[in-house]
């Protein structure tokens, strides 16, 4: 059974953080949208992700009278705690007008945001199979899909947003030779562990011989942990045992607390960038468009960034006719993009290279250590740390 005929202004593909603000954004402003999500809400809204929305992110959202509604978690302290080689070593930044910034994880913000659309009146329609984009270089893109009910729709828009991330069909509807995809390997990966184990910091990064160690808190009583390792490791290598004798070694103290471990992943370090982020009527938001390392705390708030700058060039098209910001969408969040991708790589280099230098070798590794002490003695690498901290460069 087959059902057509709809008609909305925009068809957002994908319920993640960029998808989700987009559509409140546009509800916001009045024009009419479509999300369609391939999950069901309950893992939507369950899916563990890190969690800091930076400055510059806390006030698009105020931007947009939407602040108080969907940003939770607790404020940034103006402190990044360090252990290098066992000793702590904390480093102030300087706030200055930066404290806006909250640690906020992931699926409590796309919990808000679907609270605030759904209740806000917007069309988000879960369980969407088969999705599939037509004619998006013509004047009326369409976009098919199943619903949970096993009928076929579609829906004919004048705009298409991708926001179903890096493996979703947004982008692999791009002919490949319209995209040039820009990449960069690290040469290792993270493993990430999440423990109930409470920490007592919002965050904890070592640096050691052993290689980076990170613990980051999840509530009052869990933590994300992360370990640097090879990338030919295998997560069945790493037992529990394991995971807590390297997290002590790195951080050089014990655990006071060595919970139940839920969860371990792989993760490989890399960069990603695709140009251009539009074609024809379709355009990519977040990570279907660029990836960062988790290092840098940044992939949410890039694509947050995508759906503020896509939103406001919708809306000067439907109010004013005027396409200009649509037709520099690429531009605007490309350079937006490449200015955190070389944050993005600075500091997790920085990160990695101080520790093991089995990686990238012992002159790396001086290197790395000379600029990590320029951030505690010179005021002008602290404010540049500090512009890129909260997202304000």
């Amino acid at each position: 059974m087959s059902i057509t005929d709809e008609n909305t202004t925009v068809v957002i593909v994908g319920a993640g953080v960029a998808g989700l603000a987009l559509g409140n954004f546009l509800l916001r402003g009045g024009i009419d949208c479509v999300v369609l999500e391939r999950h069901g809400r309950e893992y939507v809204e369950r899916r563990q992700r890190a969690g800091v929305v930076d400055s510059r992110a806390v006030r698009v959202f105020r931007e947009w009278g939407l602040a108080d509604r969907v940003v939770g978690g607790v404020p940034f302290e103006p402190v990044l705690n360090f252990r290098i080689d066992g000793e702590t070593r904390p480093f102030e930044y300087m706030t200055d007008d930066h404290g806006d910034g909250r640690f906020c994880p992931q699926q409590v913000l796309v919990r808000n945001l679907v609270d605030v659309f759904v209740g806000d009146g917007g069309d988000l329609r879960f369980e969407a199979e088969d999705v599939r984009l037509e004619n998006v270089t013509g004047p009326r893109p369409r976009v098919r899909y199943r619903d949970n009910a096993g009928v076929t729709r579609t829906i004919a828009c004048d705009f298409i947003a991708g926001c179903d991330g890096d493996r979703g069909v947004s982008r692999a509807s791009i002919p490949e030779e319209e995209l040039t995809r820009h990449s960069h390997e690290y040469g290792y990966a993270w493993l990430t562990v999440l423990a109930d184990a409470p920490a007592n910091h919002q965050s904890m990064m070592a640096i050691h011989d052993r290689g980076f160690a990170g613990q980051f808190a999840r509530g009052p009583q869990a933590s994300r942990f992360y370990l640097q390792c090879p990338l030919d490791t295998s997560v069945e290598e790493w037992t529990d045992d394991r995971v807590w004798e390297e997290i002590e070694a790195r951080f050089g103290e014990p655990v006071a607390v060595k919970g139940r471990i839920s969860s371990k992943t792989l993760v490989p370090l890399r960069s990603v960038v695709h140009d251009p982020m539009s074609h024809g009527r379709l355009y990519l938001l977040g990570d279907a468009a660029h990836i960062v390392p988790p290092m840098s705390a940044k992939g949410m708030n890039l694509a947050l960034h995508d759906a503020d700058v896509f939103a406001a060039a919708v809306l000067k098209q439907v109010e004013e006719q005027d396409e200009s910001l649509l037709a520099a969408y690429s531009t605007t969040c490309l350079k937006h993009v490449w200015n955190y991708q070389a944050f993005a790589a600075w500091f997790t280099d920085l990160m990695h290279d101080a520790g093991d230098a089995s990686y990238h070798g012992h002159f790396r590794r001086h290197l790395a250590r000379a600029e990590f002490d320029r951030l505690y003695s010179s005021a002008t690498a602290n404010h540049l740390f500090t512009e890129f901290l909260t997202g304000l460069n």
